[in-house]
């Protein structure tokens, strides 16, 4: 089910009727209650992915107790063939259902390269939609408890209910079961004013999906499936519009996700913060997709000695999780170009010792960013531009006929993009981007209230107007979230 659908729009006031009204004393039925509506909210796309999310959820849940039985007994060894074989399994069933066939698919074009014909069965499986999200949400659970950072859960609904919860079940927030599942093993209770935060905060992020990315998937579709026919300007104009596209549906997703949690008392780690004000590349990835980001750096990163062994081995631990991080995005070698492109960038970082040059966030009591700030911005904002268009082409090829093309100042063609077409969508994205300067070190994009209540209502009247007319301007197209074949 897809939260900017009319089935959404139906689903969400019964969910939250049920839960409040009927189960708002009951913690046992409520758990049970978000495992049931996060199971038809899932299985909605198809129900046989519902035995995927199940098998894994069991898997870890029953590993989890094992590995503290094991432990409990002094039998380390056995716990620790308890952890690695429920991380080999979900591991597995990631590996056969998003990469298999992509590997078989290189191996075959890499060997015939060399003479060697062999022909490899694909699978030809359909992807499950968000399978890296709740497995590696699954792994991080298993992983902190055989580590002892956890200890493991009894309730097996409230397990469930950790994994399934259907707010970021499908693209995140990738949670950690220290932060989510607690609050699945505690009374909660109605908090209007958090309700009300949590709808704001739903409504930003309809309006970034809506009418920022899915009206710029629109002009980025035509640069980037022609882009051997259009100019140069076009092309920069793409690129620059499938920036704002990816921004606008992953950001905006996890609005709606974090904002729709608030509305059952649940609370979910922030996922984006501003993250095209960054000022260089690596407090752009304190900013983008910062659970993912977090996770690869406490299950991968520091495992490897982080960056507390000598120079040569953080350089390696770097290109590692980018190269991972790539890899996690999707079966293609585009995405593999996109991590390693981004480990270039912060390796030099690194090595001048100015990776965490930023990490004090913005000045509130300036009104603009300074000079200097300004032009790390654009630079860095130019730097992800770039690497966009890799992770955006649908193949290296594509990738370097693209960039090869925009640089060479090709002149336009009848297929174009022109400024004046745009015009009502770049005055959305400078509105989207003053919104969430004003609020760069909030809680979230869309946090400060207009004080007036007038001027307040009628900010809430007109976004919910852009959003209601984008959506029936574009009702015909496909509007799936980008992250949800990942």
């Amino acid at each position: 089910m897809l939260f900017n659908s009319p089935e959404f729009l139906i689903f969400l006031p019964v969910v939250f009727l049920v839960y409040w009204k009927l189960l708002g004393r009951n913690l046992k039925l409520q758990n049970l209650f978000v495992v049931a509506v996060s199971y038809v909210f899932y299985g909605w796309w198809d129900w046989r992915f519902l035995f995927l999310i199940a098998f894994t959820t069991l898997c870890s849940f029953l590993n989890a107790l094992a590995i503290k039985r094991n432990k409990d007994r002094g039998n380390r060894h056995v716990a620790k063939m308890f952890s690695a074989g429920n991380v080999i399994i979900n591991l597995a069933v990631l590996g056969v259902f998003k990469y298999y066939d992509f590997f078989a698919q290189s191996l075959q074009e890499g060997l015939s390269a060399f003479g060697c014909n062999l022909d490899f069965a694909t699978l030809n499986i359909v992807l499950p939609v968000g399978i890296s999200f709740y497995t590696f949400q699954a792994l991080s659970y298993t992983i902190d408890v055989y580590r002892g950072d956890l200890q493991p859960t009894r309730d097996p609904v409230a397990f469930f209910a950790f994994v399934s919860f259907f707010p970021q079940l499908v693209a995140g927030p990738i949670e950690r079961a220290g932060n989510l599942l607690p609050q699945f093993g505690r009374p909660r209770s109605f908090d209007y004013s958090v309700a009300v935060d949590g709808l704001r905060q739903m409504l930003w992020g309809f309006f970034k999906k809506i009418v920022i990315a899915d009206n710029c998937a629109y002009y980025a579709n035509i640069a980037f499936d022609h882009h051997d026919e259009v100019g140069s300007v076009s092309l920069l104009l793409g690129a620059i519009f499938f920036t704002f596209q990816i921004y606008g549906d992953f950001s905006g997703y996890s609005s709606i996700a974090i904002g729709c949690a608030k509305l059952f008392g649940i609370r979910l780690q922030a996922n984006f913060r501003v993250a095209y004000f960054s000022r260089d590349i690596s407090e752009f990835w304190k900013r983008w997709h910062i659970s993912l980001n977090k996770w690869f750096v406490d299950y991968v990163y520091i495992p490897l000695g982080g960056s507390r062994v000598a120079r040569w081995k953080v350089v390696r631990n770097t290109f590692v999780i980018f190269l991972l991080s790539g890899l996690w995005h999707g079966a293609n070698w585009t995405y593999v170009g996109w991590g390693l492109y981004h480990a270039c960038l912060f390796i030099p970082l690194i090595l001048l010792g100015k990776n965490h040059r930023w990490k004090d966030g913005f000045r509130q009591d300036r009104m603009l960013p300074s000079g200097a700030e300004l032009c790390h911005m654009l630079l860095t904002f130019v730097l992800v531009v770039v690497g966009w268009i890799v992770f955006r082409a649908t193949s290296m090829t594509q990738a370097v006929e693209y960039i090869g093309r925009l640089f060479s100042f090709v002149g336009e063609t009848d297929v174009n993009i022109s400024f004046e077409k745009t015009i009502t969508l770049d005055i959305m994205i400078v509105l989207m981007l003053v919104v969430e300067w004003w609020n760069r070190n909030e809680v979230h994009e869309f946090h400060r209230v207009i004080p007036n209540y007038w001027f307040r209502t009628a900010a809430y009247v007109v976004l919910i107007v852009a959003v209601y007319l984008s959506y029936v301007m574009s009702i015909e197209a496909e509007n799936t979230f980008i992250y949800f074949q990942f």
